[in-house]
């Protein structure tokens, strides 16, 4: 099992990556482009397919700064001035780019701002994947502000068009039962050493029983956590799709966790609704809060 820690420094390079090692980076198989920047990308749809451009108007794509490293991370507008992502999704200082389909082009959709604040969910920690859930707040200041749980809150307010809307969130405890197709979306790479993909895009999964990943994962918490993947056709998220949504009825109902080393069904989502109320409640007390 791999579970991406926070980025709290540098990642090993692959010579120093092993079997029985976390994930962390795979910058041979990065694009030229990303390469010659010092870009690391974190992530992959295993056997999916390029999304219609610009069809998941919520999805943020993210840039990690760390000690010498850029790190390409998923996420998702939760408000105009907030993006929601997994809580290990962590760096000195984060960019996000929405409106993006080509992550190497500079597209006319395309909106860049900074995070003001980063607040992970104030139970989250590196052992226990369970409350992995981060709120970016888009802002100006450069590095993350240590509090009890940390939201990514942007400077200013996404202008909202038909290539930037928000998500809709859980109404509540709304039922998500094994059977239930849903879908992911991420940019990165494509499979276990294959290149990453610049566009967009995404896979169909079906929600797993809670056995299946209880038998795969020690720590899996079905009260926080969904178990999805798709066994017939193996598709499914890997590395660095980490903080993008799982998308059920047109619902955001999971974050990208975690998964297997190799990206095999099934992989582990957050379960929003169980933490719906820290969100919305975040998200009030940064607005009251004002610039920092």
């Amino acid at each position: 099992m791999v579970y991406l820690p926070k980025l709290s420094g540098l990642c090993p390079t692959p010579s120093e990556t092993s079997k029985s090692d976390p994930i962390c980076l795979l910058q041979p198989n990065a694009p030229r482009a990303h390469r010659q920047a010092g870009m690391f990308l974190l992530g992959k749809i295993i056997r999916g397919y390029e999304a219609e451009p610009h069809s998941r108007p919520y999805m943020a794509f993210l840039q990690i700064q760390t000690s010498g490293n850029i790190i390409l991370w998923g996420g998702f507008l939760a408000r105009e001035d907030f993006v929601l992502t997994a809580a290990h999704c962590w760096g000195s200082s984060i960019s996000i780019t929405l409106g993006a389909h080509n992550i190497l082009e500079q597209e006319g959709t395309q909106q860049v701002i900074r995070v003001r604040r980063a607040i992970p969910h104030p139970d989250d920690d590196d052992e226990n994947t369970a409350n992995d859930v981060m709120l970016l707040q888009a802002g100006r200041v450069a590095a993350p502000v240590r509090m009890p749980f940390l939201c990514l809150q942007l400077t200013r307010k996404a202008n909202l068009t038909t290539a930037v809307s928000p998500i809709r969130l859980p109404q509540g405890k709304e039922p998500v039962k094994p059977g239930m197709v849903c879908s992911v979306a991420g940019w990165g790479l494509l499979g276990v050493n294959k290149p990453a993909a610049a566009k967009l895009q995404e896979a169909e999964l079906e929600v797993q029983t809670d056995q299946q990943c209880i038998h795969h994962y020690k720590h899996y918490d079905a009260t926080t956590q969904i178990c999805a993947g798709n066994r017939r056709n193996r598709e499914n998220c890997f590395e660095g799709d980490s903080g993008g949504p799982l998308l059920c009825n047109s619902v955001a109902q999971g974050i990208v966790s975690f998964g297997t080393k190799d990206g095999t069904p099934s992989s582990v989502y957050t379960r929003i609704s169980s933490f719906l109320y820290w969100i919305q409640n975040t998200m009030r007390i940064c607005e009251l809060q004002g610039p920092d």
